[in-house]
């Protein structure tokens, strides 16, 4: 596989995550869930929760350097840090912007 994946797939890892997920839940409420489901249930819950707090992040962090009166956590002037999935702060790359 290439060393970068492009942004569709991406996408499609998302929607195949999101799908199950899904699938889990409605096998919970359907009380047919496996102990192991459970457990990756709350894996994906997990990562669906980290990837919606970075798309927010990155959305108010683009509306605070065009000049919008909006909080955002900083740990210097040019530094906003994001939480890696280990739990600690994720380097931004300002280049990237």
């Amino acid at each position: 596989m290439k060393e970068r994946m492009d942004q569709e797939h991406y996408s499609v890892i998302g929607k195949v995550t999101m799908e199950k997920l899904e699938s889990i839940r409605s096998k919970m409420r359907d009380d047919t869930a496996t102990s192991r489901d459970r457990e990756n249930a709350v894996l994906l819950e997990e990562i669906t929760a980290l990837a919606g707090n970075r798309i927010s992040s990155t959305a108010n962090e683009s509306e605070f350097r065009k000049g919008a009166e909006l909080w955002v956590e900083k740990t210097s002037q040019s530094h906003f840090p994001h939480i890696r999935l280990h739990g600690g702060a994720l380097e931004d790359d300002l280049a990237r912007d």
